[in-house]
């Protein structure tokens, strides 16, 4: 009979496999058949076990679809000709495009839509539009800062976004929570509720992006 704590052996694999950097997935499925059998739990049952939760949470495997789609997109030049665009509007900077993804982000979680995120949108769209929007000859120098400002206007878009739809797993939670709590919660209150720190978010973030144009537009005086 193994001692209660050998139970914890899943949390030493995974710890010991994400050091050794090993396969995400052999790692936590060694670490869930390793407590399960700790625990005095039959081969059969665990295999039951984690079927299941593959099937009740199949859907988080659809992000799966998109890759080969942005791959292709890509093959064919998409970036290349996202910046080739962004260098016709002559108004066009890396922060504004920034402040502006950051808005068409905040409007998909308002209308409940996920079709955004770092692979769909920035790396393939966002982030070479803001780099078609500088200069050639500065492009070494600002490359990095440009892609931290994409990166950036994604999680704020998407943070404070995305409770701003009754139909959000964020709002959702919260409805739950509270609802098991006792409380008569509202959807839409929650929703009121989220609007500030949205705009908030907004305004820091602006100041952020066209502080970094500032600042670009300074040391591209300097260097000529």
């Amino acid at each position: 009979m193994l001692p209660e704590w050998f139970r914890l052996i899943g949390i030493v694999i995974i710890i010991a496999g994400m050091a050794l950097r090993l396969r995400t997935t052999a790692v936590v499925l060694a670490a869930a058949a390793a407590t399960g059998l700790a625990a005095g739990m039959e081969p059969l049952a665990i295999l039951s076990i984690l079927g299941k939760a593959f099937v009740d949470n199949r859907l988080m495997t659809l992000f799966l679809l998109t890759l080969p789609a942005i791959g292709l997109c890509e093959r064919f030049g998409l970036r290349e000709q996202s910046a080739a665009w962004i260098r016709s509007i002559g108004a066009a900077t890396p922060g504004r495009i920034a402040i502006a993804y950051q808005l068409f982000r905040i409007l998909h979680g308002a209308l409940g839509i996920r079709v955004n995120g770092h692979a769909v949108f920035v790396r393939p769209l966002v982030y070479p539009m803001s780099a078609g929007a500088i200069p050639v000859e500065q492009q070494d120098a600002d490359l990095e800062l440009v892609k931290a400002a994409s990166i950036a206007s994604e999680n704020y878009g998407n943070f404070y976004g995305q409770n701003l739809s009754p139909v959000q797993p964020g709002v959702l939670l919260v409805y739950a929570t509270l609802a098991n709590l006792g409380y008569a919660p509202n959807l839409w209150a929650i929703v009121a509720y989220s609007i500030p720190m949205m705009l908030l978010s907004v305004a820091a973030a602006s100041v952020q992006f066209l502080w970094y144009d500032r600042l670009r537009a300074n040391q591209a005086k300097g260097r000529s």
